[in-house]
């Protein structure tokens, strides 16, 4: 049971001018060129994460200075909450590093706010596209972003359709394994698309797509927000055994804090 008392709707409107921001940061990084570096799981990582995660977490520490953030460069950096008290923020300020440094427009900003281990609002921002998705609760929708301001908002409602017999599928574009190959394997005549960063939950929340599968390493803020958008448009992510994905995983027998087994998206 969500315990939050906090609106979620309202979290919204103080959320997007955040993603925006960051957004147009690592968009102003990316016209003057930065150096990548690679933090100890080599991982890399630019200045344009390091600059749009301190907008998003001044901006954070403004309106919710009581609520822990959980931020992937932060993180990185040793700052790492010593409680969650059940709610908190998950933090992706670059997601799809990868894509970003290979000149690949599919990168996104990613904040999530979660709730008892339910990702129930976030906010995915494409910078390059000029399109934002978000999600609170069971309300999903997208929209355009011109000159800073989010425009008319499309709502997202997930409706299954029996005429795809085959399904569509969104893989991940720099991570594909061989346990995804064997998985995709297995649904004959699927028709398969590959991008970048948690766009690949926003396609299943628009019913452009019909499965996520995800046999390689996540963390819970590369997931957490675009996750929560797909809920909220009537869409889950489960594990393998069919269970809900959680959030605030911690003392992990077999991983580290934080880090997801595979799951599959659908909706």
């Amino acid at each position: 049971m969500m315990t939050s008392q906090y609106k979620i709707d309202a979290m919204l409107s103080i959320l997007e001018p955040l993603a925006v921001a960051a957004g147009h940061e690592i968009m102003v990084v990316r016209s003057a060129g930065c150096e990548v570096k690679h933090k100890s799981d080599q991982s890399p990582v630019t200045l344009a994460d390091e600059r749009a995660e301190r907008i998003i977490l001044d901006g954070l520490a403004k309106y919710y200075p009581d609520i822990p953030v959980v931020a992937e460069e932060a993180i990185a950096a040793g700052d790492i909450p010593e409680e969650l008290n059940g709610c908190f923020f998950l933090v992706d300020a670059l997601d799809g590093t990868r894509e970003f440094v290979s000149g690949r427009d599919d990168f996104t900003v990613n904040i999530a706010f979660i709730d008892q281990g339910v990702p129930v609002v976030g906010i995915v921002y494409g910078p390059v596209h000029r399109q934002i998705f978000c999600g609170a609760g069971n309300h999903a929708y997208s929209a355009a972003v011109e000159d800073g301001k989010v425009g008319v908002h499309y709502v997202m409602k997930i409706q299954h359709d029996a005429d795809h017999a085959a399904p569509r599928v969104v893989a991940s574009r720099s991570h594909m394994t061989p346990e995804t190959e064997t998985y995709l394997a297995k649904l004959p005549g699927c028709k398969t698309v590959s991008v970048g960063s948690s766009l690949k939950f926003c396609l299943l929340a628009e019913g452009k797509a019909d499965l996520y599968p995800r046999f390689g390493r996540t963390m819970e803020w590369d997931t957490a927000a675009g996750d929560a958008v797909l809920r909220a448009a009537g869409g889950m992510t489960s594990t393998l055994d069919g269970k809900p994905l959680q959030y605030g995983k911690r003392n992990q027998e077999a991983d580290c804090d934080f880090a997801n087994p595979h799951f599959v998206a659908k909706v």
